[in-house]
């Protein structure tokens, strides 16, 4: 069954998981994908710049929900002030985006928007672990 939803005056058709797995694999083909139970996981790794060391992340989606992003490797530290970084959810699971602005349909591809909205999400966790500022923008959640 096709799933649509207007969003404003657009009709949005949800992507599939096969779809989603298909558009992972290839744009991103080092991540591994699996689909299981009506749930997608995308894990792989991820480099922000070509001198920054190699993220391990996990995407998990289930169809019509937001995806939840995690860091498995390496974990998310303190920066040399002590603090974690603002823009987490809890379980550490990555901010990426605000579901209440609508940046991130379901019509949308994981392998379009996630993934490169969490290799800028690093690369702005690597600049606040230098500067102790975060200078991507954006809100955190409260």
């Amino acid at each position: 069954m096709v799933k649509r939803k207007f969003f404003g005056n657009k009709l949005l058709i949800a992507k599939s998981l096969k779809q989603q797995a298909q558009a992972v694999q290839s744009r991103w083909p080092g991540f591994t994908v699996t689909l299981n139970g009506g749930i997608l996981t995308a894990t792989g790794q991820l480099r922000p710049t070509a001198r920054s060391r190699a993220y391990e992340v996990q995407i998990t989606y289930k169809l019509k929900n937001n995806p939840d992003i995690i860091l498995l490797s390496p974990k998310i530290e303190c920066n040399f002030k002590g603090e974690m970084p603002e823009h987490l959810y809890s379980q550490e699971r990555l901010c990426l985006f605000r579901p209440i602005y609508g940046e991130f349909k379901f019509s949308d591809f994981l392998s379009e928007t996630i993934l490169p909205w969490t290799a800028l999400w690093l690369y702005h966790y690597e600049v606040w672990h230098l500067t102790g500022d975060w200078l991507g923008g954006g809100e955190h959640p409260n």
